[in-house]
Parts: C-alpha cells; structure tokens; sequence
C-alpha cells in the first residue's frame, strides 16, 4: 500500500511540474504580446514582461529565451490563436459564395477583435519578417488556408460561378487588406471623415462592402446578385 503511494506520488510530481511550466509560459506569452504590441521589438523590455507576467527573468528565458525568440513564441501565439478561427473554414466544404462571405468576415473580426495582430505584424514588417520566416508554425497555417480557399475557387468554376485563373494568394491578400487597413488606420479615417470607424454598424457595412467588391471580382456574372444579402441602412454614410 504504502509503495502503490509511492509510485502515485512520484506520478503525479512530473505531471504537476509540467502544468506549471504550462501556466508559466502562457503568463509570459499574455505579458509578451502585450509589450511588444505596444513598443514593438526594439522598444519592448524584457524586464517589463517579466514584470508583467510575475514570472522572475531566469524562468522568462529558461522557458522561452531571449528576446530575439520571445517575440517568435508571442507572433505564434497569436497566429495560434487566429488559427482557431480559421479552423472552421479549412475544414468546412461551404457553397463557393457563401465561402467568400465567410472569409471576408473571418478577416475582419480577426483584425477588429485582435488589434495586437496588426502591431505585431508592423514591427516583424520593419524588420524584414525574419521571425515568420522561421516559423514553420505559421507557414503550415497560412498553407492550410490557403488550400482551402484554392478548393473554393475551383469549386467554384467548377459550377459555373466562378470565373478561372484566380489566384488565392492575390485573392486573400486582397480580402484581408481590404478590412486590415481599415483597422489599422481608424483613427486617422475618424479624424479625416469625423465619423467611428469601429462602430458596429458601419464594420458591418464596410464588411458588406468587400463582399460586394470581391464578389464581383470572382464571379463569373459580376452582376448576378450584385450585392450583399444582410446590409446596412445607407443613413451610416453620414456621420451619427
């Protein structure tokens, strides 16, 4: 009886270890997202995120590295966590139109509901992607989706939607910075047209709008059904 507790006892130990490393890392991983969006990597301080984590520096580095790889682990957890998002268009096999709407909806709610992803993105931007580059994580994320909306499109012209010859790297690209450009300069389009960008209701008729645009652009029949089914009063033209 009292070996059976031993061996339960010496079980448990490493497994306990383990879900406190776990713990740990995702601290440094919240506390690091946040300081680099906001300073980027040259500005951003390893000393503020362990602050902010409460995890003291020799664990930081010990479960992670140094800064250099920090920011790497902080870029591939947000994509893991947009991934999450994604997962439902990868797996799903929607009708072709209906697959459109769902990614330009996808890409908007990632870009409005994750504001650190842009940041992120401009600092790996301004130092060359390096970063992404080394991720194998992010390359096969990125690959899946783009596979799945390679599927679409031929399904797509497969039924006489779609016109042939799209490419859906350009096509993605194009979706996702029709909606990131309008995220990432809310405050200058505020300022420039006096009017809330982020208003619910106007993301919802700037995202009717891409469908309207991409729609046309890979249909077949540009006018055929022309427009978005669920849109939004003209009235928010104007400012409220």
């Amino acid at each position: 009886m009292q070996y059976g507790c031993m061996i339960e006892r010496a079980m448990t130990k490493p497994s306990r270890k383990r879900r406190t490393a776990a713990l740990s890392k995702e601290k440094i991983l919240k506390a690091a997202i946040a300081e680099f969006a906001l300073k980027g990597l040259d500005g951003a301080r390893v000393d503020e995120i362990a602050r902010r984590s409460g995890i003291n520096k020799t664990l930081l580095y010990h479960h992670i590295g140094n800064k250099d790889r920090l920011f790497t682990a902080a870029i591939e957890a947000t994509y893991q966590t947009i991934r999450e998002r994604q997962r439902d268009f990868v797996a799903r096999q929607m009708d072709p139109e209906t697959g459109v709407r769902q990614l330009v909806h996808l890409l908007m709610s990632i870009w409005a509901e994750h504001p650190e992803y842009g940041k992120l993105l401009a600092s790996e931007n301004f130092h060359g992607g390096k970063h992404v580059k080394r991720s194998k994580l992010i390359g096969e994320m990125y690959q899946q989706l783009v596979d799945a909306l390679s599927d679409l499109l031929k399904r797509g012209v497969a039924r006489g939607i779609f016109r042939p010859g799209i490419d859906p790297i350009d096509l993605y690209i194009s979706i996702s910075s029709l909606s990131a450009y309008y995220v990432a300069h809310q405050h200058t389009l505020n300022a420039l047209f006096h009017i809330d960008v982020m208003n619910p209701l106007r993301l919802r008729q700037r995202e009717n709008h891409i469908v309207d645009m991409i729609l046309r652009y890979v249909r077949l029949n540009p006018d055929a059904r022309p427009y978005a089914t669920d849109r939004v009063p003209q009235t928010l033209t104007t400012n409220p």
